[in-house]
């Protein structure tokens, strides 16, 4: 890495924009988190939902969407504060240690190693499309070149590539899947005005529990995404521009300036996913719901395809299938980017490398880069079903977040400064994410057990 984006000092210190379109120049951690959600929670988590459920569950979604920004807000200004990461931030946590680590920085470790499955379903998902587009090599063969193709460009990339091919895989899939939802409009498929807002009346059936949970952890910015969104504000500049913690008013004034910028990143990516989202779970509903189809196994990729197809005829194939492989390519090159830096700060607040020294960190995570691919891959090649690998991380991932609350109450009640003590509007929306993540987690393990 050419500058340490984790080391803060003062010869690095910039003045906030002061309006409104002067902080859009400097957007991009938020997009990265929908580039990483994009693939797995819209394409593959958020449609199979709507196959199984239908309409009805169509409030989980949106739910999902709006209800754990202000998590990821709360993780946001703490790292802009303080330019401490999550894992950093976890590991000064009071409480039980076990060696270096706080239980915390533990825990979330063993969770991540079940949440491994996720990205072995996306490599598979990856290998699946681009084995319908080229079938010349096979399905195992396509899913370790996307692996070979996500490492090398996380090896060799920084900050602004992965910034760059999030927001270009993104535009281009949202461009596909609401010309496809428009034209849905003029088959037999066609959405209802009852039908959507049969879906907004709060019912879960039993049989889509599962779905359900799973969905409502991976779309939208999950647990480990809100975690994510710390390296990402760090390396967009967002910490190292306040310069280092002092008490003077000129750096308050530009943490105040700084978190304004964060805020509206994260606002601006909840849009375009939330919007997103709600495309992807209508398509599902309508075309897949309305034919019985739950997209699994091999037959994934084929089935999702079928919701472009019938609205946009047999020639769409093709496009759905370039424009699945970049949604989950840019899935995995996220993800990707986003572990191999969680995993090496995880390793250094447990004392295995140092951290805060660029050389190790960066040699750690250019051996991650290579690693995880390798362990993602060999996964998908062992079970072979995408959608369920997805689904399970899914599950893991509402469970990170009852990690993620504990953490953001922590900076709220004990570590905010009472200079950035926020409004009791602000409270309310923290307290209502918190309450409906716990609720709609204890529902779920009383409906699954």
């Amino acid at each position: 890495m050419a500058t340490d984006s984790y080391q803060i000092t003062k010869d690095r210190i910039k003045e906030p924009p002061s309006t409104f379109w002067g902080r859009l120049r400097y957007l991009g951690p938020g997009f990265i988190l929908s580039a990483s959600i994009v693939g797995s929670g819209e394409l593959i988590a958020t449609t199979t939902l709507g196959a199984k459920a239908g309409f009805v569950t169509f409030w989980i979604i949106i739910v999902s969407c709006i209800i754990k920004v202000a998590l990821q807000l709360e993780f946001g200004k703490h790292t802009i504060l303080t330019g401490q990461t999550a894992m950093q931030a976890f590991n000064s946590f009071s409480g039980p240690r076990w060696g270096k680590a706080h239980w915390s920085v533990w825990t979330f470790l063993a969770m991540m190693i079940f949440k491994i499955s996720q990205l072995g379903g996306i490599v598979g998902g990856v290998g699946l499309a681009l084995n319908m587009a080229l079938p010349q090599l096979s399905v195992a063969w396509w899913a370790v070149v996307a692996g070979l193709a996500a490492a090398l460009l996380v090896f060799k990339g920084h900050y602004p590539l992965v910034e760059r091919v999030s927001l270009i895989a993104i535009g281009l899939f949202t461009l596909l899947t609401f010309v496809s939802l428009f034209f849905l409009q003029d088959t037999p498929f066609a959405i209802t005005t009852q039908e959507v807002t049969s879906g907004l009346d709060f019912r879960l059936p039993a049989a889509a529990v599962g779905f359900a949970i799973a969905a409502f952890g991976i779309t939208g910015v999950g647990g480990d995404e809100i975690i994510h969104y710390t390296y990402w504000c760090s390396e967009k500049g967002y910490a190292t521009n306040v310069g280092p913690v002092d008490e003077s008013l000129e750096r308050e004034a530009r943490a105040k300036g700084w978190i304004k910028v964060m805020q509206l990143d994260a606002l601006a990516a909840m849009l375009v996913y939330t919007v997103v989202t709600a495309a992807f779970y209508l398509l599902g509903a309508a075309v897949l719901h309305g034919q019985g189809v739950v997209p699994e196994g091999y037959e994934m990729i084929e089935n999702l395809s079928n919701m472009y197809t019938q609205t946009l005829g047999p020639a769409a194939k093709m496009t759905f299938l370039l424009g699945a492989i970049v949604v989950l390519f840019s899935t995995l090159f996220a993800a990707l980017a986003a572990w191999s830096r969680q995993l090496s700060d995880i390793f250094g607040q447990v004392g295995w490398i140092n951290f805060a020294d660029p050389e190790e960190r960066a040699k750690c995570i250019g051996i991650l880069a290579w690693v995880l691919p390798a362990i993602w891959v060999a996964l998908f090649l062992f079970f072979k079903s995408p959608v369920l690998m997805v689904l399970v991380g899914g599950v893991v991932t509402s469970f990170i977040l009852l990690l993620v609350i504990y953490a953001a109450i922590q900076f709220r009640y004990w570590r905010t400064p009472a200079a950035f003590k926020p409004s009791k509007g602000y409270d309310v929306a923290l307290w209502i994410s918190i309450a409906t993540i716990v609720a709609i987690a204890i529902y779920g393990i009383i409906k699954l057990v």
